[in-house]
Parts: C-alpha cells; sequence; structure tokens
C-alpha cells in the first residue's frame, strides 16, 4: 500500500534552516521516495512499511543533533 506523508519540521532554534534542509537532503537521498518541498512543507510518498522505517530513522537522526524539535506530520493512505 503507497501512502503520502506532508511533514513539517520546526527547529526551535534561531538557526532553523540548516536543520530543515539537512532533513530534507536526507530524504532526497532514498530513491524510493517521491519527494516534493515547498516553502511550507515536505511530502513524501511511497511504500508505506518503508516509508515509516525511513521516517523512523531520518527522525531520530534530527532528534539526535544540537537543539530540540518539533515534527507536524499529515498522513494519508490507501492511495492503492
Amino acid at each position: 500500500m503507497r501512502t503520502a506523508i506532508e511533514i513539517s519540521l520546526y527547529p526551535l532554534d534561531a538557526q532553523f534552516l540548516p536543520p530543515i534542509q539537512d532533513f530534507i537532503d536526507r530524504l532526497n537521498g532514498y530513491p524510493e521516495l517521491h519527494v516534493t518541498t515547498n516553502a511550507m512543507s515536505t511530502q513524501i510518498a511511497g511504500e508505506h512499511a518503508r516509508l515509516f522505517e525511513i521516517l523512523a530513522k531520518e527522525t531520530a537522526t534530527s532528534f539526535g543533533q544540537a537543539g530540540r524539535k518539533v515534527f507536524v506530520m499529515k498522513i494519508l493512505g490507501g492511495e492503492g
């Protein structure tokens, strides 16, 4: 089953752009994901299990870096 997720990262730091760009760059490193970025969020789509496997890894990487961060996600399932 394919799933789509709209995700936004909010670093709680004055230097907020580098962690956001780093997260997006890491997502773009997975050829099995379809990644679209705009000014408000990033949309990712892929096979459900793999998508959440990648998100678990990459959100943990972001949380492991300096500073506190908030992720906001909307999940759309059942694309077929």
